[in-house]
């Protein structure tokens, strides 16, 4: 079985990712260190991260027109900006419209990855970074054919995603902490997609589909949740709907989630509709799984369209 639905397009499509890019120390053991010791790494890698600045790599790598805006910290003063921009443009996401904010640091984090492919993130983000704010969000609507953004720096991201939305462009918000559930970010986006425990946190509730409908009460928006291995659920009609994810060895699902919003924000940009955007995202995410290095393992195109024909 072949799936032409998702062969690239002959005009690819520019996606804007906003939010926040961190420089990754990913390091690879049998187990969790225990408190106090001292312990040899088996694999380390050192790349870009960050919800924004994953899901770009994601998706330049399926083939789109991946920029980032996000907030780093100090030209003159701070080299992990540097570094992070240095790497995502070898990973051809255009990084130009990001934000300097003079006297901060760029976020960095140490991340320990172990058998199982569970990971454990240590992070600091220099909370200076918060005060960066875009120059013309409606210009940037207007230049591209979709906005993906995540919810660590809101009040960033927030006037770009109004902007989307008045310009009628598809503009997926990443919910990967909690959020106030009245947060203005959950009407100014056409899509919601949730990690788990950031859906739970925000509605308030432990159960997924009831979390759906607490957060659909607020918003008119498009609503998902992606919960690991257990797979996606989304509302329809105000109905919950289910789609399995595949069963694969995970060796690593550090940059997994933003793998799926990557693949899910270009399908839609690309003009598909949300439950063949999942399906794309979900062969995504499950590739990534079976790789270590974070988003390095995130596949191109065809990969994906391979995965899709042996799986299905």
């Amino acid at each position: 079985m072949s799936f032409p639905e998702f062969a690239a397009p002959e005009r690819a499509r520019r996606v804007l990712c906003a939010g926040i890019a961190v420089f990754d120390h990913v390091y690879q053991m049998d187990a969790f260190p225990p408190p106090g010791s001292k312990t040899r790494a088996k694999n380390y890698v050192a790349v870009s991260g960050g919800c924004a600045g994953n899901a770009a790599i994601a998706l330049a790598r399926l083939g789109g027109i991946a920029a980032l805006t996000a907030p780093l910290g100090d030209p003159d003063a701070d080299p992990v900006g540097q570094q992070i921009l240095d790497y995502l443009a070898t990973q051809d996401v255009d990084c130009s419209l990001s934000v300097r904010v003079k006297g901060a640091t760029s976020p960095i984090s140490a991340i320990i990855v172990d058998g199982a492919g569970e990971r454990l993130i240590v992070n600091h983000r220099d909370e200076r970074l918060s005060a960066a704010r875009l120059a013309d969000p409606a210009k940037l609507a207007r230049e591209t054919d979709a906005i993906l953004a995540d919810n660590r720096f809101a009040e960033f991201v927030l006037p770009l995603c109004h902007a989307a939305r008045e310009a009628n462009k598809p503009c997926v918000l990443d919910g990967d902490r909690p959020t106030e559930a009245s947060s203005l970010l959950l009407r100014a986006c056409s899509h919601l997609v949730f990690a788990a425990d950031g859906l739970r946190a925000t509605a308030q509730c432990d159960d997924l589909g009831e979390a759906l409908h607490r957060i659909a009460r607020e918003t008119d928006s498009f609503i998902a949740v992606t919960d690991n291995a257990n797979g996606t659920y989304w509302l329809d009609d105000g109905k919950v709907r289910h789609m399995p994810t595949y069963r694969v060895n995970a060796i690593d699902t550090l940059g997994a989630g933003d793998t799926f919003h990557g693949a899910f924000v270009l399908a839609l940009a690309e003009g598909h509709n949300e439950v063949d955007a999942i399906s794309f995202s979900t062969a995504a995410a499950a590739i990534k799984c079976e790789r270590f290095g974070g988003v390095l393992g995130a596949p191109h195109r065809q990969e994906v369209l391979d995965f899709l024909a042996k799986n299905s």
